[in-house]
């Protein structure tokens, strides 16, 4: 039996994350991913959007984790050259919104500390996007977008080079939960682990309840997307969203361009029972016509092509309530790191949250004099740190 320090059980972005933001000298880290390629399910099947912390309640998780997160994941992409853009976002009033809730909007997010957003009117609309339709917007200067599986791989190498053990193709059988570690068997071996982080994903209810924490359910919901194809991709320059429902985290059907030049529609929300089931039941594209219309009214049925789908991992099966990440020591199991629940703003927020699991880490292996603001020159293979305040 392998016996280590830290186990964590998922390689999607939050997982890969934690396992170069909790390594420390002489500590020893293991990743184990089920698929044999890292970050293939919700990590790379989203809109790639770095988000600024507009919508969340202030004082959650997602607010926080979100304002914390896009600029340590802009410098984390610059530093790694991995393909992004700061380009802005859009959000706009359509012809029977009301322009008070723009304002609104923007007061919550002033509340989580985004101060640079500002109310546009029509004209002000259009001269950023010309072809998009709305009666004002409310324009975000920091949200930007990031090519996800480019993002990946920088997160995949980055933990290889603190010495994280990586392991693919290893799915999680059984666990037996102790007062010194926790024992697992895997697909391909034993291991032994004073401490545990769950960052599964779609699967953290069934590991967290595997391994003797907390009893809780994910619920898998299925985002649609449509594609632009042709002279129409010319259309739209940065995110578009229209605006959000006064209630629940739906952020409505909106235009995104990609890194690569293309521009994605979606996600719809539509909950399922199945967490792998990404085709049955697709929408037809003709679904996806009016919403597009709604914002960019030259596009025509033709210029639309069906797109990928992605599941998010929600902790509510209530589309208009609000719920939190999971993040922090299981109350059931002390030795177990909870990142569960990670919907969106996930992506935006991995390395903040990647910064609080690795400290949490220090609390549960006792370790916290050598702490992340502790490690000398010499040890920095040993130890990818994410700031947040700017300093590399």
């Amino acid at each position: 039996m392998e016996e280590i320090d830290l186990l964590i059980v998922g390689g999607g972005v939050v997982g890969l994350a934690c396992a170069s933001a909790a390594a420390r000298p002489g500590r020893t880290v293991c990743l184990l991913e089920r698929h044999p390629r890292f970050g293939i399910e919700t990590s790379t099947h989203n809109s790639g959007v770095i988000h600024a912390g507009i919508y969340y309640p202030p004082g959650s998780l997602k607010a926080a984790l979100s304002v914390e997160g896009k600029e340590a994941l802009y410098r984390f992409c610059a530093r790694y050259e991995v393909p992004h853009r700061r380009c802005g976002k859009l959000i706009v009033a359509g012809p029977d919104d009301d322009i008070a809730s723009l304002e609104t909007l923007q007061a919550r997010a002033r509340a989580n500390g985004v101060e640079d957003l500002a109310l546009l009117d029509e004209a002000g609309l259009k001269r950023l996007e010309p072809h998009v339709r709305g009666s004002a917007a409310l324009w975000s200067p920091s949200t930007g977008i990031v090519e996800a599986e480019a993002l990946v791989r920088a997160l995949r190498d980055a933990a290889e080079r603190v010495d994280a053990a990586l392991l693919p193709a290893s799915e999680l059988l059984e666990a037996k939960p102790g007062s010194e570690r926790i024992e697992v068997r895997t697909t391909a071996e034993r291991i032994a682990a004073r401490a545990v982080v769950n960052a599964a994903g779609l699967d953290a209810d069934v590991v967290s309840e595997m391994l003797g924490g907390q009893r809780f359910r994910i619920y898998p919901c299925r985002g649609e997307y449509a594609e632009l194809i042709g002279p129409s991709q010319q259309l739209v320059s940065r995110p578009v969203y229209p605006m959000p429902a006064p209630t629940g985290e739906h952020l409505g059907i909106h235009v995104t361009p990609t890194t690569w030049g293309g521009v994605t529609i979606g996600p719809t929300i539509h909950y399922q029972d199945d967490k792998q089931d990404h085709e049955r039941d697709r929408l037809p594209v003709e679904a996806f016509v009016e919403s597009t219309r709604q914002l960019l009214p030259e596009v025509r049925p033709g210029d639309l092509r069906i797109g990928s789908t992605g599941i998010r991992a929600k902790l509510s099966e209530d589309p208009g309530a609000f719920s939190d990440f999971l993040i922090g020591l299981d109350p059931h199991q002390p030795r177990l790191i909870q990142a569960a629940g990670i919907d969106s703003p996930g992506l935006t927020a991995c390395l903040a949250i990647a910064r609080r699991v690795g400290m949490l880490a220090d609390e549960v292996l006792d370790d916290v004099a050598a702490g992340p603001d502790r490690h000398s020159p010499q040890e920095e293979r040993h130890h990818v740190f994410f700031p947040t305040d700017g300093k590399e």
